[in-house]
């Protein structure tokens, strides 16, 4: 299908997300980037503001409402977890039936109308974004990074350094299930930069 790249986007980008979330401890939910600083979400703010900002979108300009509340019960850490597990699951299920005319029809994107699979790249790139907020928070936090595209200073290094893609979960089960992490190599013991001498 003309669209298979989207819904296999959305796919791999949720369980992006779920493992990254993995990788937090509930004590970590209500830290900020600073202390003193209200503008930087904490890590609970920026899981709300995911569950949240995708159950708006789907639902308002997407028109797929999973009929489940966005927020756990419990606000912690596998709260989190579960319930943006089953409903970007249901979200995947229901993307996956859809022909090219839906993708390809406009709906209302704020202020303006745009193809439906307009909608998803932005939507994708939105999750990236605050993802990619939440990596740099576990690295401030001291702890590993696992692969989200290719290698990281912790599965070995760069890409031209030949160092391997590694997954913190094996497979969709170990993520919701919040382990076991899978093994990262030693530490390669230099900074994992192209610009080593800066």
């Amino acid at each position: 299908m003309r669209y298979d790249f989207l819904v296999d986007t959305y796919a791999t980008e949720r369980l992006k997300v779920l493992s990254t979330w993995n990788l937090f401890r509930d004590e970590d939910l209500p830290v900020r980037p600073r202390d003193d600083d209200n503008r930087g979400r904490s890590v609970r703010e920026q899981m709300v503001h995911q569950c949240v900002s995708e159950d708006i979108w789907f639902r308002t300009m997407l028109g797929i409402d999973v009929q489940a509340p966005p927020l756990p019960e419990h606000e912690t850490r596998s709260g989190f977890v579960a319930r943006y597990g089953e409903d970007s699951a249901a979200r995947l299920a229901a993307i996956q039936s859809q022909e090219p005319s839906w993708w390809e029809a406009e709906t209302d994107f704020f202020e303006v109308r745009r193809t439906r699979a307009w909608v998803m790249v932005r939507r994708i790139a939105h999750t990236a974004h605050h993802r990619g907020q939440q990596a740099a928070m576990l690295r401030m936090l001291g702890r590993d990074l696992y692969s989200t595209y290719g290698p990281t200073a912790d599965t070995g290094g760069l890409m031209q350094d030949h160092a391997p893609t590694i997954y913190a979960f094996h497979d969709e089960a170990a993520i919701l299930a919040g382990g076991p992490l899978t093994e990262l190599p030693e530490p390669v013991g230099r900074a994992v930069t192209e610009r080593p001498g800066s």
